[in-house]
């Protein structure tokens, strides 16, 4: 099975027949920064034209079984490496110095379909149709977000309690004061509004509104030390929002990579506008995801202390996620979405990434055939 590829590290890619290699720099090499004219010659050449020259530690990586690459170190590319990413339609998702998404290259559609096109900015032109599919994804979306709610609602969660108390906090801390169910609450009555809604303005400023009071209720599941008081994105001012803002870039382009593999064009959307440089139908797509795969996976990371304070690093006006946190986040995000569950209309085990490519099909379905488009909810 394909997976990802995620290079954190300053290096090359090398290619022998159909293995890339991936060769660290080593310590006494320059920084790449200041080297950019030489390495620009060098990189993705095959291996045995440069075998002679000084390498880090090599990790071989078969073609067959790359999905696509994230890069998130200080890599150089030449116009033979896109061609190989091309040929065998691999997506590459850039990320800068910080860790704050950059942009992807997509090769070009292998899957094209004149029909599935047509049918789509159809079903984009037709407003009714467009507010339909976009009161959906809404609608799936808050529905998984009161799905995270209603689980820490729960006083019994003794290992979030466990988790509190580690830092010094009292349970009643832990013990829902009446926030996170007033929010449950008032998000179930923001939610009746979405069948009222006239624009797909309006939806979003409805999203705004659930997202407000979920993430107020994130001071009760992470403790004052991560409270959520204001969503920060251009750049994040502090670590929680450098953590969400770092995970939410990883759902948008896992989802663009499911996309691709579909007849859905990734730049006409439902929910947010179709625009220059940006793939919005990923954006569409990734609100349905954003609270099973990022969010529940922030929770687990800073209640089980696997990401701390010593993970970030804060500027002047800024704060992001260093390597080594980077690592962790990466680490545990590959697993949730290596992670299968099954599903009740297909009767086996699907990965949560599997899942997403579903979601795009199931889209597929509804604008060419006009089946009913009924977005995914976590059912445990």
């Amino acid at each position: 099975m394909k997976r990802p590829y995620y290079i954190c590290s300053s290096g090359r890619l090398k290619r022998r027949q159909n293995t890339i290699y991936f060769e660290s720099f080593p310590v006494n090499e320059p920084d790449p920064a200041t080297v950019d004219e030489e390495l620009l010659a060098g990189f993705t050449e095959d291996v045995e034209a440069n075998d002679a020259a000084p390498i880090g530690k090599r990790k071989p990586i078969p073609v067959e079984d790359i999905e696509a690459f994230y890069v998130l170190g200080e890599m150089d590319f030449n116009s033979k490496f896109f061609n190989f990413l091309a040929q065998n339609k691999i997506p590459l998702h850039l990320f800068n110095y910080y860790g704050y998404y950059s942009g992807s290259y997509i090769p070009r559609e292998y899957l094209p379909s004149g029909f599935t096109i047509v049918e789509q900015v159809r079903a984009y032109l037709d407003t009714h149709r467009r507010l339909v599919i976009a009161r959906e994804i809404i609608d799936a979306a808050s529905f998984n977000i009161l799905k995270n709610l209603q689980y820490y609602s729960n006083p019994s969660r003794q290992d979030e309690a466990k988790s509190f108390l580690q830092r010094g906090s009292n349970l009643e801390e832990v013990r829902p004061n009446g926030r996170i169910l007033q929010a449950i609450q008032e998000i179930e009555a923001l939610r009746v509004k979405i069948k009222e809604t006239d624009t797909t303005q309006e939806l979003m400023g409805l999203e705004g509104n659930i997202r407000e009071r979920y993430y107020r209720c994130w001071v009760e599941i992470l403790g004052q030390e991560y409270a959520l008081d204001k969503r920060v994105k251009h750049p994040p001012d502090n670590a929680i929002n450098a953590l969400v803002s770092f995970s939410n870039s990883l759902v948008y382009t896992t989802v663009l990579s499911e996309i691709y593999h579909t007849h859905l064009n990734p730049t006409i959307s439902f929910l947010h506008g179709p625009g220059e440089r940006r793939y919005s139908l990923a954006l569409d797509l990734a609100e349905i995801f954003k609270p099973i795969l990022a969010d529940k996976m922030i929770f687990k990371l800073l209640n089980n202390k696997q990401i701390q304070e010593k993970h970030f690093r804060k500027e002047l006006n800024f704060c992001y996620l260093e390597e080594s946190g980077r690592k962790i986040v990466l680490q545990e995000y590959d697993e949730r979405l290596k992670t299968t569950i099954k599903h009740r209309s297909l009767g086996r085990n699907v990965s949560y990434r599997h899942m997403i490519r579903l979601e795009a099909y199931k889209l597929v379905r509804h604008i060419t055939s006009k089946d009913e488009y009924k977005a995914f909810r976590a059912w445990w």
